[in-house]
């Protein structure tokens, strides 16, 4: 997959926020500089740097020629009739469409945002419409937190407040994995996004030295590991790519990192009828978890092609009891929602 260009002119949003305080020290600039800069662009939405000195005092100095910041043009905002999910569909410079979902949350007038990362995803998961999309790249650091900023300001104008985020858009987070991190890093800090990290969630397919990595350098964002199957045999049907790695590699990496965090690590698990909840499944579960402290998610598959449905509500309470006897864990429904306009889980697509 082709990585997006970090060249060109400074942005802030691109850089990790040491390298922009070092960047102030160098120009002479206030400590309080790069805090107000992010605040600025962040927290108001400010991306004119003419702006920046006259409105919120940020020296000269630092931003000096800088030009405008871009933006992604946002081309249209759909709502779902049936739960108020709303969808956004942007456009690159390179004219590429990415989407970025508004979730409505069980506190009156409070949304998450889920983040796209890349373009498509490689990931070629048989029920996703994104891995069906030709054209496919990471996106920079500033493409990210600018889907999260005009998501938020449209949230504002809507007397509602963001209060979360998750990674769980397009692409395959990991896959673009820096990127990603800073943005989180972004949208975490006080003078940024100010987000709690237990509010923003990155999800993976899988991918074992990732999760290792962001185990090991103590990231604060949860983390959501998408399982499919609890067969290796299963899974290289449903997740053909993350299934070069044998599904108890994951599992152990899971273990390290509930481990390490002293806490639960979510495994998510898209529930296709006739394919994976059966009782053999949950028994296959029970054995691969064993006493890993997981939250097991159990999300109903969403397939536009109609190739792939999701149980009965029969078939579902039946899985939930057999998970219960096998795996002994919390089990929880985690609702997809908006699939009227195409914004639920594996249907983002670029195509409204």
């Amino acid at each position: 997959m082709d990585r997006a260009d970090d060249g060109g002119p400074f942005d802030p949003r691109d850089r990790p926020i040491p390298e922009l305080i070092a960047r102030a020290e160098a120009v002479g600039a206030p400590a309080e500089a790069p805090r107000r800069l992010l605040s600025a662009i962040l927290q108001h939405g400010e991306h004119d740097p003419a702006a920046w000195n006259r409105r919120f005092h940020v020296p000269r100095r630092l931003v000096a020629d800088w030009p405008p910041l871009p933006r992604l043009a946002l081309e249209r905002v759909e709502t779902s009739a049936a739960d108020g999910f709303q969808k956004l569909l942007f456009r690159t410079a390179d004219a590429m469409a990415v989407e970025t979902v508004l979730i409505p949350l069980h506190k009156p007038g409070a949304v998450s945002v889920c983040l796209s990362s890349q373009v498509g995803c490689p990931m070629a998961c048989a029920f996703c419409a994104t891995a069906r999309m030709e054209s496919r790249r990471n996106l920079a650091t500033w493409e990210i937190v600018d889907q999260w900023v005009q998501a938020r300001d449209l949230a504002r104008s809507q007397g509602r407040r963001v209060t979360g985020t998750v990674f769980m858009g397009m692409g395959e987070p990991f896959l673009n994995y820096d990127r990603v991190m800073r943005a989180g890093d972004l949208l975490r800090c006080p003078f940024g996004g100010a987000l709690s990290a237990k509010a923003m969630t990155v999800s993976t397919v899988g991918l074992v030295p990732e999760i290792d990595r962001f185990t090991r350098e103590r990231r604060t964002m949860r983390l959501s590991i998408s399982l499919g199957a609890a067969t290796d045999e299963k899974r290289a049907m449903l997740v053909p790519v993350a299934s070069r790695t044998p599904v108890a590699e994951v599992m152990a990496a899971a273990r390290r990192h509930a481990e390490a965090r002293r806490q639960r690590v979510m495994l998510s698990y898209v529930c296709i009828d006739g394919l994976n909840v059966g009782e053999d499944d949950a028994e296959a579960i029970g054995r691969l978890v064993g006493d890993t402290p997981v939250r097991f998610d159990l999300i109903d598959v969403t397939d536009p092609t109609g190739r792939f449905r999701p149980p009965s509500a029969e078939a579902l309470a039946a899985f939930r009891d057999a998970l219960t006897r096998h795996l002994g864990q919390p089990v929880v429904r985690r609702y997809s929602g908006g699939a009227d306009i195409q914004a639920a889980c594996g249907t983002l697509a670029g195509t409204g």
